[in-house]
């Protein structure tokens, strides 16, 4: 449907030629255009939604674990499920710092969620087997795990921007304004 509209608009609409180059360019350009502005609306739509279901409160006292090592582990579990790009990973890790989790936990969650995505494993396990795509997945958990529990031990919480811990739902925009001022 998505490719049947971008060829419309820029073969009949625009009437460019079908086969250069020109005409291919826009073709992808308008098609990946429009799936990628879908494909976000619907994983911010999701985020939304997650986020309204799980408060601060009860991200920071899952998450916040009294042994710490089982918070990183949980946090690399769901960097996981999360599917990897600026608009999901970045606000929850944002989210986390503002509940007060950990900056070592909030840090396994966010070096899992680009390092063990379901497709590299879903690939790995098409192309290599279920052994291979469990190395993988295994290691990725650990470095990320490991990782995170540095970073909590180093206690790195002074260099994080002071306007990150500021921010609160809808008010985050006017700080980040003042930030980059």
């Amino acid at each position: 449907m998505l490719k049947a509209f971008a060829a419309y608009i820029t073969y009949d609409l625009i009437a460019l030629q079908e086969g250069s180059r020109i005409a291919d360019a826009l073709n992808f350009f308008i098609y990946d255009t429009i799936k990628i502005f879908l494909l976000l609306s619907v994983i911010i739509f999701f985020v939304s939604v997650i986020r309204s279901y799980f408060p601060p409160e009860k991200t920071k006292r899952i998450l916040s674990h009294k042994q710490k090592f089982i918070g990183n582990v949980l946090a690399a579990l769901l960097g996981i499920v999360t599917p990897f790009c600026s608009c999901s990973a970045v606000p929850l890790f944002i989210g986390f710092v503002e509940a007060g989790v950990p900056l070592g936990v909030t840090f396994s969650f966010l070096i899992s969620s680009p390092m063990v995505n379901e497709v590299a494993v879903v690939l790995l396990w098409g192309l290599f087997g279920w052994k291979i795509a469990a190395i993988y997945m295994s290691t990725g958990l650990l470095v990320s795990v490991l990782a995170g529990f540095i970073i909590g031990k180093l206690k790195l919480e002074k260099w994080v921007e002071e306007y990150v811990y500021k921010i609160k739902t809808g008010k985050g925009q006017e700080l980040v304004a003042q930030a980059f001022k």
